[in-house]
């Protein structure tokens, strides 16, 4: 990555800031302006802890879920923040996601990357639109099946057109399908989510999207956990990456993971990554902590 960061870090950290409490606002907003009341329906822990683009899901992928905890009579909100310490690079996320009637999710984030030796922050706007189809977590005979997309815009470009993307702005289209067993093995809560993404990004976007080895590709991503208790949960989760440039090698993405749920108001998330390669620098494990509000 270009090295041009200097005296002005302080303000970019201020500029972050200040983007989180703009959405924490918004989702606050949202809950009076809606005359939103506490979502409850729903059991604690299946809403997810916010992935890093935003929604509702694990930290590297969405889940079928939708955000927060409402069911068809109710509207909720979470706020997430989100971040990822690697080898080489801090990777800074933050997000709201209105859950309309456990319906139609809209989640709104942004996605910063900088490189530690003091290199560029490359920042990215996301957008994401989730619809549950059909089914349910726990009590229908269909697992539930939903359909998003998320669409991205890099406010800084200039990287990823040096290193060949085509565009500086992609949409990432999925399937998502998730189950519940409340009585699994040794009498505990057993989650399982499986995507099926069309994706042109890399490196979710930050590097930009397609390049001189391809563009569009159907990726798979999964998610397991499991719960001891009403509160704490064990998984881990994968997610196949594409590979469009010659210049930057993309490997596969993997977590491992526990959530803590003190209520339905609140979740904390830390997580151990295997990334890969980004942006040319090989071996980018990172630690993961993410805290989220619900509303």
């Amino acid at each position: 990555m270009v090295s041009v960061m200097n005296s002005n870090s302080f303000m970019a950290v201020l500029r972050r800031w200040k983007f989180l409490c703009r959405l924490t606002i918004a989702a606050i907003s949202c809950t009076v302006v809606c005359s939103m009341t506490h979502a409850e329906g729903q059991l604690l822990g299946t809403a997810g802890v916010g992935p890093l683009e935003g929604g509702s899901g694990g930290g590297i992928s969405p889940w079928a879920t939708l955000a927060g905890y409402a069911t068809r009579d109710e509207w909720a909100a979470t706020a997430t923040i989100s971040k990822v310490d690697v080898s080489d690079f801090t990777l800074n996320a933050a997000s709201v996601a209105l859950n309309y009637q456990n319906r139609i999710e809209l989640s709104i984030g942004r996605l910063d990357i900088q490189d530690k030796s003091g290199g560029e922050i490359i920042r990215q706007n996301i957008g994401g639109l989730k619809v549950r189809v059909l089914g349910d977590l726990v009590y229908d005979k269909l697992p539930l099946l939903s359909v998003g997309l998320q669409h991205k815009s890099l406010i800084d470009q200039d990287t990823a057109r040096a290193v060949g993307a085509q565009d500086t702005s992609g949409t990432d289209f999925y399937i998502s399908a998730a189950r519940a067993w409340l009585n699994g093995p040794g009498n505990r809560t057993i989650f399982l989510n499986v995507n099926l993404r069309n994706t042109e990004a890399n490196q979710l976007g930050l590097l930009g999207f397609g390049g001189d080895r391809g563009d569009r590709h159907w990726l798979v991503e999964g998610a397991a956990a499991i719960y001891f208790n009403r509160h704490w949960a064990i998984g881990a989760e994968y997610r196949q990456k594409p590979d469009n440039l010659s210049a930057l090698k993309e490997d596969d993405w993997n977590e491992v993971f526990i959530a803590y749920f003190p209520s339905k108001s609140l979740s904390f998330t830390g997580a151990y990554l295997e990334l890969g390669s980004i942006a040319g620098q090989r071996n980018q494990n990172a630690w993961y902590v993410s805290m989220q509000a619900a509303f």
